[in-house]
């Protein structure tokens, strides 16, 4: 009942090394846009803090608050990346890619605090609307539009290939269209005197905060609970499986993502009298591989007349 040992010579245990095939300079190129796009965001926290104390508006200072989220969030990402670079060892035998997910969770918790604690506040203030200095909020959060658009900018070769800096990336594009509400708010209490523009906006940056971290956490606890990807259920794999010649059954399947670029399968193929083990599995691996891009797969291959080899299981049984 041979086990199917090939895939892990691929897969290679992690991620290949960041700097290979001609690379390093693109990544180390892209992780100082990174260092800069964290050096700009705590300069426009500080800026953003001191104008909304100025100005009375709780709106600049939810967007400042935000915005040195962004910045710590760009911290974590940056130290979970270099940690996930590292090569899987005896105690992290898949690597540390999940350093990245842990990351991710970490941030998106973060920001779903922000967001309440944002709407506690913005609700307070719109029962006793403060006096406001429109101008002031105008300038600063049209500042923060450039800024946030830079950072967009200065991460978005990053964000293409990892979930925390593609957080990143996304939030601070939220915060430009958070730039954007705060300039509106800033504009109405400056032409009308609508004081309560300001928490009204508020709490719609604080609903907009809470919507965006809600949705990209649900994939992100997903692989920490050893989910199986969403474009491979272990029923879609079972059946893609159960198609290959020579495959009567399988049983002891499981599906799930390593980390955010790779997926695992492992399971118990029942063989059809004379089909040859080692043919078949490498006909299962290749379907598997094409089918649903899983390239770390284990079988072990039994028939029905030598019974499951594994401890308490049974024929069919998933």
């Amino acid at each position: 009942m041979p086990h199917d040992h090939s895939a892990h010579e691929q897969s290679g245990h992690g991620r290949p090394e960041h700097g290979s095939s001609g690379r390093g300079h693109h990544h180390h190129g892209g992780e100082r846009g990174l260092g800069m796009a964290v050096a700009i965001n705590l300069a426009l926290t500080v800026a953003q803090v001191v104008g909304g104390i100025v100005s009375g508006s709780v709106a600049l200072i939810a967007d400042a608050v935000h915005n040195l989220s962004d910045a710590v969030a760009l911290i974590i990402a940056f130290a979970a990346r270099r940690i996930a670079r590292r090569p899987a060892d005896g105690a992290m035998s898949f690597g540390y890619a999940r350093a990245e997910v842990v990351a991710a969770l970490i941030n998106y918790t973060v920001l779903v605090v922000i967001s309440l604690w944002l709407a506690s506040e913005a609700a307070m203030r719109l029962i006793d609307p403060p006096e406001v200095a429109g101008g002031i909020v105008m300038a600063l959060a049209g500042l923060a539009l450039v800024i946030d658009l830079a950072t967009a900018l200065l991460t978005w070769r990053l964000a293409r290939e990892s979930t925390n800096i593609r957080a990143a990336f996304l939030h601070n594009l939220a915060d430009a269209g958070s730039s954007v509400a705060v300039l509106l708010g800033g504009l109405l209490i400056w032409l009308y005197g609508l004081r309560w523009a300001d928490p009204a906006i508020t709490l719609l940056i604080s609903g907009w905060i809470l919507w965006h971290a809600l949705s990209e956490i649900v994939p992100v606890i997903r692989i920490l609970m050893l989910g199986a990807p969403p474009e491979a259920e272990a029923e879609a794999v079972r059946r893609a499986i159960e198609a290959e010649a020579g495959v009567e059954g399988v049983h002891h399947l499981h599906v799930w993502q390593m980390d955010e670029h790779r997926a695992s399968v492992e399971a118990h193929l029942v063989l059809a009298d004379g089909a040859d083990g080692g043919e078949a599995v490498r006909r299962v691996k290749a379907r598997i591989a094409e089918a649903f891009g899983i390239h770390h797969a284990t079988f072990e291959t039994e028939t029905r007349a030598s019974g499951c080899a594994g401890t308490g299981c049974r024929i069919g049984q998933v």
